[in-house]
């Protein structure tokens, strides 16, 4: 596809969705509520859409094609630095849809259910259901198995059972087509035909279509209740399985090479990701890259990436088809992920860090009644919560020190920064965690992955509009407490002169009022 054609596509999509979207408002306001005036008296609905390691969009490509992205960023109000709180699917989701931060969970992987282990915490969909929304769960939301009890917590969040795709089994098998040996392969890269594959279709479609259904059925039912809609999309996580075809609006040619792509000198090793999961694809694991520290191979690098951006593509697609079935003017939709992943920074591939490239997400809210803005405000995940809650005229209480409640937040309401108010709490912070099992990346266990019991070092991080400072300290996993007297590596990064944060300014004297400042904060925040 050439770049004229694909820019027409582009517009052409855009224009479309926005008519179609405009339309389906005008329709529906008077098919479920009798009257567009009504709209104000009727409770908002609420569509969450989480897609799964999509680092945050000034992190992509700057001629990403993604025209659903940039329709929904034209209507509602832009997160710029918007942080999720660790690196990582379980504990985030867990993190975000619970309000409460990786400590107070007391879950770092995925081996354990939150109302077992932790609390009989309140959910995001929960608050909305026990509030008289009908709840409903499409794809990968709650992160599936042991970490969501194997039901994704239903009954608790859900009106009925979560829907999964039939193709989800595959998603480790053998369906990509190498090139190399022509077999077929489980691959890191993974361009496919779509008719080739299991059941001639894909996770992410199938979830999609299964949620316009569940719009489509709503929408003429005008005895229904608001709805509390989330839509959990797989990509553009690995395998980098996507249609072939989205690879056209990406050309080699146009692919550049990370920045910095090697471990910066002054990293500590105890901060470095080895990106064992990219490791064990067979057709990364052929090219016999040294662990840990060895170097992806250029030509790799923009293959990954080519295909990294084709999978955001291919799900904005999907997500475009949903919105024509949505009534804008009466609801509030949220775009976001889980975290984010790094395309070759610092010679680091995946996530499971503290970086910004790891922890910054997309952060984009569309409410009935709010115009469109973009915020520079330094936000979390955990804000969802509140703000949701807010949004839709209810309001949940902040988490005391201990963070037990059954029902709060560790988070803040986003809304005064939507209404361009003064924010009464102050000057805002992003805090992320990442666990380690040793000071020094190994494969056993898992530096990436490590379970509770492995877990030894704690790396804290804190985010301000100008620098991010990390602090990996003992952590004693039984007692969920860190050891501040025991530190393993130190960074601070000045973005005002470094957005990479290539440049670790930690021993820098004239910077170390701002590091004990930060460092505060961190204390402050595990102290409880």
């Amino acid at each position: 596809m050439r770049s004229a054609a694909a820019a027409s596509a582009a517009l052409l999509l855009l224009f479309l969705l926005e008519s179609e979207a405009r339309g389906e408002s005008e329709r529906d306001g008077e098919s479920w509520s009798g009257s567009p005036l009504a709209l104000h008296h009727y409770p908002k609905d609420v569509l969450l859409v989480v897609l799964d390691d999509l680092r945050a969009l000034d992190h992509v490509a700057p001629h990403l094609h993604a025209p659903a992205f940039r329709f929904l960023a034209s209507k509602g109000v832009l997160f710029r630095n918007a942080f999720a709180q660790q690196a990582v699917c379980a504990p985030s989701r867990n993190s975000f849809l619970t309000g409460r931060r990786p400590d107070t969970i007391r879950l770092y992987d995925f081996y354990s259910y939150w109302r077992d282990f932790s609390g009989n915490f309140t959910t995001m969909p929960q608050f909305f259901k026990d509030n008289g929304y009908d709840t409903f769960s499409f794809g990968k939301v709650f992160h599936p198995g042991k970490s969501s009890n194997f039901t994704d917590d239903y009954p608790y969040s859900w009106s009925e059972p979560p829907y999964h795709p039939s193709t989800e089994v595959y998603k480790q098998a053998k369906v990509c087509q190498d090139e190399e040996t022509g077999k077929l392969s489980r691959n890191l890269v993974c361009p496919v035909d779509v008719e080739d594959q299991p059941e001639r279709t894909l996770p992410d479609i199938q979830t999609m279509q299964a949620t316009v259904e569940k719009l489509t059925e709503l929408r003429h039912n005008g005895d229904r209740r608001p709805y509390f809609i989330a839509v959990g999309f797989h990509k553009p996580h690995i395998p980098l399985k996507f249609p072939k075809e989205y690879l056209e609006y990406y050309p080699m040619k146009n692919i550049s090479l990370p920045s910095m792509p090697f471990r910066p000198p002054t990293l500590p090793t105890v901060a470095w990701n080895p990106w064992l999961d990219i490791r064990d694809r067979e057709d990364i694991k052929r090219l016999n890259i040294p662990t840990p520290f060895g170097q992806m191979p250029d030509i790799w690098s923009l293959k990954i990436k080519q295909s990294y951006y084709a999978a955001i593509s291919y799900v904005d697609d999907l997500i475009g088809k949903i919105l024509r079935h949505v009534n804008m003017n009466n609801t509030i939709i949220v775009l976001t992920s889980d975290h984010g992943w790094s395309l070759g920074e610092h010679g680091e591939w995946s996530k499971y860090s503290n970086y910004d490239v790891s922890v910054k997400v997309p952060l984009l809210i569309c409410a009935p009644n709010f115009r469109h803005k973009v915020s520079k405000d330094v936000v979390e995940l955990v804000d969802l919560f509140p703000t949701l809650a807010e949004l839709s005229g209810m309001s949940i209480p902040k988490c005391d020190r201990n963070g037990f409640m059954k029902l709060c937040s560790e988070g803040r309401s986003l809304v005064p920064i939507m209404k361009n108010e003064k924010d009464s709490d102050g000057a805002r912070f992003a805090f992320s965690q990442y666990p380690r099992p040793g000071a020094f990346p190994t494969v056993v266990p898992n530096s990436d992955k490590p379970k509770l019991k492995q877990i030894k070092i704690m790396g804290y991080s804190v985010r301000s509009d100008r620098f991010r400072y990390t602090e990996w300290v003992e952590f004693n996993h039984t007692a969920f407490k860190p050891n501040w007297s025991v530190v393993f590596g130190k960074e601070l990064y000045d973005h005002s002169i470094d957005s990479g944060e290539d440049l670790n300014l930690v021993d820098r004297k004239e910077l170390s009022d701002v590091q004990n400042y930060l460092r505060s904060k961190l204390k402050e925040l595990t102290s409880h």
